[in-house]
This record gives C-alpha cells, sequence and structure tokens, in this order.
C-alpha cells in the first residue's frame, strides 16, 4: 500500500497535469488551432489533445517539468510509439479526418514562463 504522501503527490501532479493541458489549449487556440479533443482515451493510451489547423492534424503531447530540458526529455520513445498507435486509433474511429496531414506536436510548459509549443517534434 502507498503512503498518505504518496496519494497528496500524485493528486497534485494530476492538478499540475490538468492545468498544464487547459495552459496548452489556449495557446494553441490563440494561434488559431481547433481543439478536437482532450484527454483522449484510446485502447493503446491516451492522448493530451487531438487538434486541428488548416489540413494538419495535430496530436499534441503536453509536458509540465520544473524546467524546458526536464520537459523536453520527458517525451520518452516508448511513450511516443503509444502515442503513434493511439493517433492509429483514433484515425480508424474518425476516417473523415484521414485525408489530412498528420503530425505530432508537443507543449511544454515550465514555471513561470509561457508554454512552448513544439511543432512536428517527432516522426513516426
Amino acid at each position: 500500500m502507498g503512503r498518505k504522501g504518496d496519494a497528496a503527490t500524485g493528486h497534485a501532479a494530476h492538478r499540475l497535469g490538468l492545468r498544464a493541458e487547459r495552459l496548452a489549449a489556449l495557446l494553441l487556440r490563440l494561434k488559431g488551432y481547433r481543439i478536437l479533443a482532450t484527454r483522449l482515451k484510446t485502447p493503446a493510451g491516451e492522448i493530451d489533445m487531438v487538434a486541428r489547423r488548416g489540413h494538419a492534424l495535430v496530436i499534441v503531447e503536453v509536458k509540465a517539468r520544473a524546467d524546458e530540458a526536464g520537459a523536453a526529455e520527458a517525451l520518452q520513445l516508448r511513450q511516443l510509439k503509444r502515442l503513434e498507435r493511439a493517433a492509429a486509433h483514433f484515425l480508424g474511429r474518425n476516417p473523415a479526418l484521414a485525408s489530412l496531414d498528420l503530425r505530432f506536436d508537443a507543449v511544454l510548459v515550465t514555471p513561470f514562463r509561457l508554454p512552448r509549443h513544439m511543432k512536428d517534434a517527432w516522426r513516426p
């Protein structure tokens, strides 16, 4: 069994993640993206955000850390592969979006700074 402090830490991390996702969504909306889904659960895993701008369908991973380097390092290969599988599942369920150009972006959220949007952060 976990300790009481573990639960409190987990709850705080969850709240931080939700706040980071709200900031990322706001940033993307200001840049002209339309948010199609947030916290999308698929059999392959969760996608933080699905957005569209023009002919681009964007799978967005949001990372909140104490500094930008830590946020960027949190994008692990195993997780990126999971996101690729989740995106394929999402497209299978939404064939009308399959003709759009699929892109994988990241938004890095750090304290006291504007979120950093990394377009085309990785390619399958």
